[in-house]
């Protein structure tokens, strides 16, 4: 059965993408198409604010993409230096919280200690900085998306939690995506199940989605990696047939095979 994952692939670098992996293991096949292209923004004033590590509290990242603003910073010379002298080992002394288990291996490999990894989404992320931060204490650095949700930072400032927010990356849809959609649909057919990552992945793909599947719609099963991208399918009027209980390749892989061993039952002979 095939399976169409809307998500950017892992770094070349580091391996084969752990969702195509995993879904391999259930004997799907698995193809992924790139949705979002992301410009960084604001780098010279980010790596002004890492420099102070002493006006923050902690770090809040709930996107891969902040820690790749970061890494970006720290491609000159100098200010990996820094970075590696003395910044990393004062910003260890203080949180890191992420949101998942992919944004924490980033935060592990610019050498700090994340927090929270467990949480699997913003909301929960919140709750878990709630409980361990003091109202009115220093202030949490969180870079961030242009499109971030509101949703952390609408529970902490309800709980007096103050958050430094600094948009250094801006989403748009990738240059190529029509093109592969229509490329997928026209040599493999219809997949038995698509995935969503981001609700920005909703806005730039449904409307291709249902041209090119027209009225087979219906035989697709459509997938969500976490509650977020769940309620942008379900305010897109897209059915969700699974979400996964945490964003990991396991659990997401899981739901897939539940959801679709589901339909093989209810289809009559």
């Amino acid at each position: 059965m095939k399976v169409l994952l809307l998500k950017d692939p892992k770094d070349k670098d580091s391996g084969p993408d752990p969702y195509i992996e995993e879904l391999g293991s259930y004997n799907f096949e698995t193809t992924l198409i790139p949705v979002l292209s992301f410009e960084f923004v604001s780098l010279e004033s980010l790596f002004e604010k890492l420099s102070h590590p002493e006006c923050y509290g902690g770090l809040v990242f709930t996107s891969p993409r902040a820690l790749e603003a970061i890494k970006m910073c720290l491609k000159k010379n100098s200010k990996n230096e820094a970075w590696s002298k003395s910044l990393k080992l004062r910003w260890n002394s203080k949180p890191a919280y992420v949101v998942g288990r992919a944004t924490a291996s980033l935060v592990e490999e610019i050498g700090l200690t994340p927090q929270g990894e467990k949480s699997g989404n913003a909301k929960k992320l919140a709750e878990y900085i709630c409980s361990r931060e003091k109202p009115n204490s220093s202030a949490l650095l969180f870079p961030c998306g242009a499109l971030k949700r509101e949703v952390l930072p609408t529970v902490l400032k309800e709980k007096g939690i103050p958050l430094e927010s600094l948009t250094v990356y801006q989403t748009t849809q990738h240059t190529d995506l029509q093109e592969s959609l229509s490329s997928y649909f026209s040599q493999q057919g219809i997949p038995a199940c698509i995935v969503f990552f981001s609700p920005s992945g909703v806005k730039f793909c449904l409307q291709h989605i249902q041209k090119l599947s027209g009225d087979f719609i219906s035989r697709i099963k459509f997938a969500a990696i976490g509650p977020t991208t769940a309620e942008a399918m379900e305010a897109a009027g897209i059915p969700v047939s699974c979400t996964a209980e945490s964003p990991t390749p396991q659990d997401l892989a899981a739901g897939i095979q539940k959801a679709l061993h589901r339909q093989k039952c209810c289809v009559p002979e």
